[in-house]
């Protein structure tokens, strides 16, 4: 049975680090580490696996068997310089519709400064998933870059 730890401990083997140090740069005890490791705690809380992955120099995917690519993903960076133009291109329009629509408003109430901000947040990451999702399913003589 695949559990987090497998992965934890191959690649703080790989660095050379031992328990103690991964644990101290983490801010735990090493017996946290060991738990992790042993398959004890299979369910490490999303912020810790967070960490885990930054100081181990891998992605969360990974570490969790998602993914066998143990390379730290590139976040915004797997986006061209035409994806991005084209996602800035998307929100522009968005935020426009939003505005000439005058105004948002939730059960009557108008939304808070706040509200626009989270919800223009959250589009953008959609707009960015879809995105990724359509290149990723684009055959390769058909992507422009």
């Amino acid at each position: 049975m695949y559990y987090p730890g497998i992965r934890i401990k191959e690649l703080r083997v790989k660095q050379g680090l031992s328990q103690e140090n991964l644990a101290e740069k983490l801010g735990m005890n090493r017996v946290n580490i060991s738990h992790y490791e042993r398959g004890v705690i299979t369910k490490i809380p999303s912020d810790v696996l967070v960490k885990l992955a930054d100081i181990l120099q891998t992605n969360t995917d990974y570490l969790l068997g998602v993914s066998d690519n143990p390379e730290k993903s590139a976040g915004h960076q797997d986006f061209t310089e035409k994806d991005e133009k084209d996602i800035a291109k998307r929100m522009e329009k968005i935020k426009q519709d939003l505005a000439a629509d005058g105004g948002l408003s939730f059960y009557g109430e108008p939304l808070s400064e706040e509200a626009k901000e989270s919800l223009l947040e959250a589009m953008e990451y959609a707009v960015r998933q879809a995105q990724r999702i359509n290149k990723k399913y684009t055959p390769k003589k058909y992507r422009e870059e």
